[in-house]
């Protein structure tokens, strides 16, 4: 069972630089289309400072910089139990192509169902740019199921 003292756990911060190639690589890997995600003149011409991030993206840096892994170790969640749950962004500005994003996570709930066969795990994020600004606020839901 996860302990309930995770509640209020902060994860270290994740440190994402945002690179041109990664963003045109992830909008065409999720099937974006739409030129201003693939094309800087296309981004540009639709008032973004340069390419923006696809929607999800943000997911990105907690993944790259190892807190998820480190997290799912501390919690004693092995991957073959895991169950994405739920993930959820609210956009305060675009992210683009030259920003440095900083997310900072805390554990803001666990709670089991089906008698503790299933048990969530909620993570709720700030994503902040290189001049403290917030950018976004994610939400995700990890499943371990038993």
């Amino acid at each position: 069972m996860i302990d309930k003292k995770w509640i209020g756990h902060v994860l270290p911060e994740s440190i994402l630089p945002i690179e041109r190639t990664r963003l045109q690589f992830f909008a065409k890997a999720t099937g974006e289309t739409r030129a201003e995600y693939l094309d800087v003149s296309s981004a540009r011409g639709a008032g973004y400072a340069d390419l923006p991030a696809p929607p999800t993206f943000l997911m990105a840096a907690e993944l790259d910089s190892g807190a998820v892994d480190e997290l799912l170790r501390d919690l004693q969640i092995p991957l073959s139990k895991l169950l994405h749950g739920e993930q959820g962004f609210t956009y305060h500005q675009p992210v683009c192509a030259g920003d440095t994003i900083t997310v900072r996570s805390i554990i803001s709930d666990v709670y089991e169902k089906k008698n503790g066969s299933l048990e969530f795990v909620v993570k709720d994020s700030r994503a902040l740019n290189q001049r403290n600004e917030l950018v976004a606020e994610l939400r995700s839901v990890l499943v371990c199921r038993h």
